[in-house]
């Protein structure tokens, strides 16, 4: 449940309320300090008598039972839209922010050409995997720790921060070492024990909704990393299982709206992933722009055609760069509401 705090209650009350809230074993408080109000949330197995108890003190205007599992990542809890910032650049405001690069790193050259193009083009951050979930174990796998060191030369190249994916509860120090962003992949979205792991830590998160997973399921994921005491996090849309085989997946644009009414957190799409067909992620792209997506997660190659890793769905230089101008020109008309 959430305490409403009056505006003008003293730093006191609020101090009163957070001391009640921790009186009662495995209940702890949450302050959100908002522009019109003062929120603070309750987490932990809410006893019967509590909101009663609450109410009755000094400064609480109103005490609201959260009905959704998912509390922390609940626009009731935080009615404001939350932005995450890496080195500078918002995710959550009114422009989209740009995640691209390749599906998997595979050496020196391939890497920093693309940071380079990425960066001319106006991606703000970029992408590659060092360690890549395949459904079969003979595919490409990705480069581990040295895929992870060519990420740190590009960056240094290029300036842009980097986004790459965590798959292991023994990888996550390693990976946080040089990702600015990490990257939690849709078949680990409930790997809970990974999900506590980044939760530890202070930089942003990303998690992918799962292929299967319902909105709730997506957002409890979010909820894990949160409940870990790590805000900083970002949702992705990269398309679920359908009947259809055409694409690789079905992209869920109704998905933006939707989690942006449920939840206050940033949330991208990935058309490339959704799609699995390169012709078709600037127009889904575009559609996503067009919802209200803070970003885009786009798979860029020198030469897809020799790719070890997605190819047939990887933009080269020239059709990203096309993209991004089309992205730019969406944007500039859509409206994104600063509040749900």
């Amino acid at each position: 449940m959430i305490v409403i705090m009056a505006k003008e209650s003293s730093p006191a009350e609020l101090e009163g309320v957070k001391n009640r809230i921790e009186s009662h074993p495995g209940l702890r408080p949450q302050v959100f300090d908002g522009v019109e109000r003062i929120v603070v949330g309750v987490l932990g197995s809410i006893p019967p008598d509590l909101k009663d108890e609450i109410e009755l003190l000094p400064g609480v205007i109103e005490v609201v039972p959260i009905s959704k599992p998912y509390k922390l990542a609940s626009r009731e809890f935080h009615p404001d839209n939350s932005r995450v910032v890496v080195n500078g650049v918002v995710i959550g405001g009114p422009e989209p922010v740009i995640m691209a690069g390749p599906c998997s790193v595979e050496d020196e050259e391939q890497m920093v050409s693309t940071a380079k193009a990425v960066k001319a083009a106006g991606a703000q951050i970029l992408r590659g995997g060092a360690f890549k979930p395949r459904s079969s174990p003979y595919s490409f796998r990705g480069m581990g720790i040295e895929g992870l060191e060519l990420l740190k030369t590009a960056k240094q190249e290029t300036g842009l921060p980097i986004i790459t994916e965590v798959m292991a509860v023994e990888d996550v120090e390693t990976v946080a070492k040089y990702a600015d962003i990490l990257q939690i992949g849709a078949r680990n979205m409930q790997n809970y024990n990974l999900l506590d792991a980044v939760g530890e830590l202070k930089k942003p998160v990303m998690v992918k909704r799962g292929l299967a997973a319902s909105y709730e399921e997506w957002l409890l994921a979010a909820e894990y990393v949160m409940a870990g005491g790590n805000d900083q996090v970002i949702l992705c849309e990269r398309g679920v299982r359908g009947f259809e085989q055409f694409t690789r997946f079905t992209m869920d644009v109704a998905a933006i709206p939707v989690i942006q009414r449920l939840s206050h957190l940033p949330i991208v799409a990935d058309p490339s992933h959704s799609t699995g067909k390169w012709y078709l992620v600037t127009p889904v792209a575009l559609a996503a722009v067009a919802a209200g997506a803070h970003g885009l997660l786009i798979e860029v190659h020198p030469n897809p055609d020799i790719a070890k890793c997605d190819g047939p769905q990887s933009l080269t230089f020239a059709n990203f760069s096309a993209l991004m101008e089309q992205v730019h020109a969406v944007a500039g008309v859509r409206k994104v509401p600063a509040q749900v």
